[in-house]
C-alpha cells in the first residue's frame, strides 16, 4: 500500500480536481491567535488554573454553552467573576478573554479572494459573541472589508446552537449548501474538529506545529 503524506495527499486531490469546496476555521487558520495570552491574562486577574478551565484542546461545560450560544455574554462574564478579586470589573475579564485574538495577515486574506476563483469557500468556526466582537475589530487594522465578504456563507456556532467537533454542525453546513462531503475540505489547527469532520466524511486537513493555509495552496 502506498502511503502519502497529508500535504501529498492534497496536492494529489488538488491536481485532479476532486476538491470543489473548502471549509475553514477562524482562529489559527485564518486569524492569529495565541491561547496562551489569555491563559496569561487570567492568571494576572487571580484565576492561577484557568488553564485547567480552559485550553485549545479541551474547556469545561461553562465555555462550551458559551459557543453554543445557550448562556449570555453578562452570564459567561458573571459566571468567572467569582473566582477573581472583588475589585475585577466585567471590562477586565473581557481584556483577558480577547488576549488570545491577534491579526489577521493580509496575505492570507488576499489568498481567500484568489480560492474564491476557483472553489466555493466557507467559515466554520466555534466562538462566541465576546470574540466575535474582538474578530472584527482586528479585521478592521487589515481592510475595511467584513469578515463575511471573503466566503459564500459563514457560520459560527454561537448563532447555530451548535459547536464542532459534533457531527450535527457538519451535517447542517453540507445539507444547507449542497456539499458533498467527499469532495469538500475541511481545515482546521484543532484534532478533535478533524476527527469529528472525517466522521461526515469530509476530507480533512489537520494544521500542526506552525503551519499556515498559505503553505497548503503555493
Amino acid at each position: 500500500m502506498r502511503f502519502f503524506s497529508p500535504f501529498l495527499f492534497l496536492c494529489i486531490m488538488f491536481k485532479e480536481n476532486k476538491i470543489d469546496a473548502i471549509i475553514f476555521d477562524l482562529g489559527g487558520v485564518i486569524l492569529n491567535l495565541n491561547y496562551q495570552l489569555t491563559i496569561d491574562a487570567f492568571r494576572s486577574l487571580g484565576i492561577e488554573d484557568f488553564d485547567k478551565m480552559y485550553t485549545q484542546a479541551k474547556q469545561n461545560d461553562l465555555f462550551d454553552r458559551f459557543e453554543m450560544g445557550q448562556i449570555s455574554s453578562q452570564h459567561f462574564i458573571n459566571s468567572l467573576l467569582p473566582f477573581l478579586p472583588k475589585s475585577t470589573s466585567p471590562n477586565h475579564v473581557v481584556k483577558a478573554w480577547n488576549a488570545m485574538i491577534l491579526d489577521f495577515p493580509i496575505e492570507r486574506l488576499n489568498l481567500l479572494d484568489s480560492l474564491r476563483e476557483k472553489y466555493r469557500i466557507f467559515l466554520l468556526s466555534n466562538t462566541n459573541d465576546i470574540h466575535l466582537q474582538a474578530v472584527r475589530r482586528s479585521l478592521v487594522k487589515t481592510t475595511e472589508r467584513s469578515l463575511e465578504s471573503y466566503f459564500e456563507t459563514t457560520y459560527v456556532s454561537h448563532e447555530m446552537y451548535m459547536r464542532k467537533p459534533n457531527l450535527d454542525i457538519f451535517k447542517s453546513v453540507c445539507s444547507e449548501n449542497k456539499l458533498n462531503p467527499s469532495s469538500t475540505l475541511f481545515i482546521d489547527d484543532t484534532i478533535g474538529h478533524i476527527e469529528g469532520a472525517k466522521n461526515m466524511g469530509l476530507i480533512t486537513h489537520h494544521l500542526t506545529n506552525g503551519q499556515v493555509i498559505e503553505e497548503l495552496f503555493k
